[in-house]
């Protein structure tokens, strides 16, 4: 089946593989790592069989190529190596990853691979997985909230044709503004909170899905809104949602004041 064919992802006939790789991306381990590293090979059927994955006969690449900016982002304090929290050599890291991103690009690609083909791009990943997740990406004990959080912020997005949208924007830079401080402390708390509790690349996950969310295009006109505001509004609104991720791992005093500002965006429903 030739890209042409398959115009969006629901329509891929290898969808259950696609989705299962991509649920797992920030559920992989640091103990994974290693692992992974270790089964990643660059033989020339290999490299072969990448480069046709790869290539503009490959079933939605430009998905592929956006899933491996999203590998780049989830794992980018891993690859830096900066981070007291960082256990693993960043080499390994960097070598781990092309196994991942082997592994999106045959889930992909399938059905313009041989069996043989993508049964070795996939062979690294499936050390580690050997099934593919059948759920979404685990978001903590409030996943609804986050979902709900991240859902509303299409309409912050349409703000310049979107009245309720341009209020609500509007009201999130005013709050951006009060408890800013004590905000800052709660939210590297609440990071560190992510880090004990092994949830770091979701945090990550949920911070590139806000920012994307809220870059999205506007209905109406196509266009993106450019306010010089954009980036406070943004701050506020993923610490809301990482806060709920470690919902259960932080203060509730901690948890209130990360979510109360954004409250608005999701009134059928308590925050926290």
């Amino acid at each position: 089946m030739a890209r042409r064919t398959v115009q969006h992802l629901e329509d891929h006939p290898n969808l259950s593989e696609i989705l299962g790789v991509l649920a797992q991306l920030a559920h992989v381990g640091d103990h994974d790592l290693p692992v992974l590293a270790d089964a990643w090979t660059n033989s020339g059927m290999i490299a072969a069989a990448r480069d046709r994955a790869l290539s503009t006969d490959s079933p939605l690449v430009l998905e592929v190529l956006a899933a491996f900016e999203a590998v780049a982002d989830l794992f980018s304090d891993d690859v830096t190596g900066e981070a007291a929290y960082v256990t693993v050599d960043p080499t390994t890291t960097i070598t781990a990853l092309k196994a991942v991103r082997d592994a999106i690009a045959a889930a992909y690609a399938k059905p313009v691979l041989s069996k043989a083909e993508h049964t070795a791009l996939m062979a690294p990943w499936r050390t580690v997985f050997p099934v593919g997740r059948t759920e979404e990406p685990d978001l903590g004990p409030k996943g609804d909230e986050v979902r709900a959080v991240l859902a509303a912020l299409p309409q912050l997005a349409a703000r310049c044709h979107d009245v309720e949208g341009r209020a609500q924007f509007d009201a999130l830079v005013e709050l951006s503004y009060v408890d800013e401080s004590d905000r800052a402390g709660a939210r590297d708390s609440a990071f560190q909170a992510a880090v004990l509790t092994s949830r770091r690349r979701v945090w990550a996950l949920i911070e590139r899905s806000g920012a994307e969310g809220l870059s999205r295009p506007c209905y109406a006109c196509g266009g993106h809104g450019e306010d010089t505001d954009l980036r406070r509004v943004l701050e506020l609104v993923s610490s809301a949602a990482c806060a709920l991720l470690v919902a259960d791992a932080v203060p509730d005093a901690q948890l209130a004041l990360l979510t109360r500002p954004v409250a608005q965006l999701v009134p059928s429903q308590r925050l926290g």
